[in-house]
């Protein structure tokens, strides 16, 4: 892959964890129920709010995860073992991510079963949906590699 495109994938990668922290910090302010609370009201008051920046932590482990990938292939490094690991690692964080995931719709019918939860569960399946897709690929991408990899030091023991 030429080093100018991985850059800009690089880029890209930058911009969306920049713009998913900024949607992170901004919309509780805006949210119907916290327009006229207080910053700390906001922040340490809210369980699902804490829940949900706790659960951030892996999307953005895969995000660096994707940056190192691009890196590597950047550097035409693609096939080998830290690449692995690195593809290893965002299957990991896509499984964690559907977990906290399933937790917080469970919260949302334990905790409000008379509200109208339906957006907010709609959302969920379509984060499980799209973090299960991610993994999947993930585990399916580094079997190949690792594949790959194999039988790179085998040519190279023969050699």
């Amino acid at each position: 892959m030429k080093k100018s495109s991985t850059t800009v994938l690089q880029i890209v990668i930058i911009l969306i964890g920049l713009g998913v922290l900024a949607l992170m910090l901004w919309e509780p302010h805006i949210e119907g129920r916290n327009a006229t609370a207080t910053l700390f009201e906001i922040y340490f008051k809210d369980p699902f709010l804490a829940y949900a920046y706790v659960a951030s932590i892996s999307f953005f482990v895969a995000l660096y995860q994707v940056f190192k990938i691009l890196g590597y292939a950047g550097q035409n490094k693609i096939f080998s073992e830290p690449a692995v690991k690195a593809l290893r690692t965002i299957k990991y964080c896509g499984s964690v991510l559907v977990g906290f995931i399933v937790g917080a719709e469970a919260f949302l019918f334990i905790v409000r079963p008379g509200d109208d939860i339906a957006g907010g569960v709609f959302m969920g399946l379509i984060g499980i949906f799209v973090s299960g897709v991610i993994a999947t690929a993930a585990a399916v991408f580094e079997k190949l590699l690792q594949n790959a990899v194999d039988m790179k030091s085998e040519n190279d023991l023969t050699v």
